[in-house]
């Protein structure tokens, strides 16, 4: 699909050049849907990605099927993948989680981790401190094995059982994440409630705990419409990396409060129009989102691609 009408870029002070698109389309877009979707439409849409300029794919989880059936075939879908010249980091539950991820190849892993009580037990059946003690041998081995590995933190800014959450909380947990050995966190908005006033306030926070911007990334959802609002305050506060999802699809299987992700394609607009290079190709990206809507039989929920979609629709030229 050629884009035409693009945003005129310009640049605003104090934020970074280029920023780096995790995308999570295929794990935490995918892993939502009420029905599973065939591992052959799966890796066309893995496929489909790597040739937009994205440069980290996230692929699967190697969950329990009972918890995640829609990922239940990680072991079948990640061997299509690993000829493709991206990162294709994995979520890993726990050691047998990564057991599998590590026989098929893997080199980045996540493991997932929350900042509230409620979610914990909800997500892991665990407390938080009983949550990171799982974790621990696992990112320790992963590190002996070679593997780079990423911490999610959900809950970062509220919670639909707790409310909102208290700021140090999400310190703790990522100072702990941080000293077991993960290279990069994601502060995960599960539920959409961020506002750009808590998200400078946490960075700070984690600014002050020494924790590292450049070992930080941002996980907005859109419930509420506040991801790019959010997400150019966190690029204000120096963070460089930003996990989104190609359409806008997902959400979290363990909270019903948590809408869609993110769209990557309304997060690269924004960055275009700022004069921040992604690497990114719009109209690739929009063409293989389109696609996949049409795989689940429904319209994207995504604005940009709406509107390219229907500019495109309407332009002879595009014909």
């Amino acid at each position: 699909m050629t884009v035409r009408g693009l945003p005129m870029a310009v640049p605003a002070p104090g934020l970074p050049a280029r920023v780096r698109i995790h995308e999570v389309g295929a794990r935490d877009g995918l892993q939502n849907e009420k029905a599973t979707v065939p591992t052959a439409v799966k890796a066309e849409f893995v496929r489909r990605l790597a040739t937009t300029g994205l440069t980290t794919i996230e692929a699967t989880s190697f969950v329990h099927p009972k918890w995640v059936p829609q990922l239940a075939d990680a072991e079948e879908l990640y061997p299509q993948l690993t000829d493709l010249p991206v990162e294709l980091p994995v979520l890993v539950p726990n050691e047998r989680g990564l057991d599998r991820a590590l026989a098929l190849g893997a080199r980045r892993v996540a493991v997932f981790a929350s900042a509230t009580e409620s979610f914990a037990k909800a997500n892991l059946n665990r407390t938080v401190d009983e949550s990171l003690a799982m974790f621990h041998p696992v990112v320790e081995r992963a590190k002996a094995e070679g593997a780079a590995v990423r911490g999610y933190v959900s809950m970062c800014f509220g919670d639909p059982w707790e409310g909102a959450v208290p700021v140090p909380q999400v310190v703790r947990v990522c100072r702990a994440l941080l000293d077991m050995g993960c290279d990069e966190l994601s502060l995960g908005d599960t539920i959409g409630v961020a506002t750009p006033g808590h998200v400078v306030a946490l960075l700070d926070a984690l600014a002050e705990g020494r924790i590292p911007v450049g070992a930080l990334a941002v996980h907005f959802h859109d419930t509420y419409g506040q991801a790019l609002a959010n997400t150019l305050a966190a690029l204000q506060r120096g963070v460089t990396t930003v996990d989104s999802s190609a359409g806008g699809l997902g959400g979290c299987p363990f909270a019903r409060s948590a809408t869609g992700n993110l769209a990557t394609e309304d997060l690269v607009w924004m960055l275009r129009g700022l004069g921040i290079d992604t690497g990114v190709d719009l109209g690739r990206l929009t063409a293989t989102s389109v696609w996949m809507a049409a795989h689940l039989g429904r319209p994207s929920p995504s604005r940009t691609v709406r509107a390219l979609a229907h500019k495109a629709d309407e332009d002879p030229k595009e014909q």
